[in-house]
């Protein structure tokens, strides 16, 4: 059981993993023994995602998730399997929980009349600068 939040726990029937040989550390013994995790997790056909969370959760995967929305984490950082195993899960873990978070609603603003006043007068200062540098001296007609 994968422990998300109070609310959200992903049973373990629901992750596949794979292992594989992994690149990296591990000398002539990463040859022989396939020390790196696939970890996949369907989060479209999961029961135990909400809608909103699923929906955010596609969004955060980017390049992980499949176009089916399958979320495909691969851990090699370690040398051996069990840890491979709890960082892959620990990922993924970590992404379902940044998607829970609902993101804050933006509040519209306008700017102040003051402030517009202050930019516009800004600009015409700088019109008219430019403008300076842009008319010939009197002396050289």
């Amino acid at each position: 059981m994968l422990r998300i939040t109070h609310a959200i726990e992903i049973p373990d029937a629901e992750l596949e993993e794979h292992f594989i040989r992994a690149s990296g550390p591990g000398g002539q013994n990463v040859n022989k023994v396939a020390s790196a995790v696939e970890l996949r997790f369907d989060a479209r056909r999961s029961p135990s995602l909400p809608d909103d969370v699923r929906a955010r959760l596609e969004r955060l995967a980017g390049r992980r998730a499949t176009k089916d929305g399958v979320i495909v984490i691969r851990a090699e950082r370690f040398r051996t399997q069990e840890r491979n195993r709890a960082d892959a899960r620990a990922r993924l873990a970590g992404l379902i929980a940044r998607a829970c978070v609902a993101p804050r609603a933006r509040i519209k603003t306008r700017p102040t009349r003051a402030s517009v006043k202050r930019r516009l007068e800004a600009k015409a200062r700088r019109a008219r600068l430019k403008r300076t540098r842009r008319d010939k001296p009197r002396g050289e007609e």
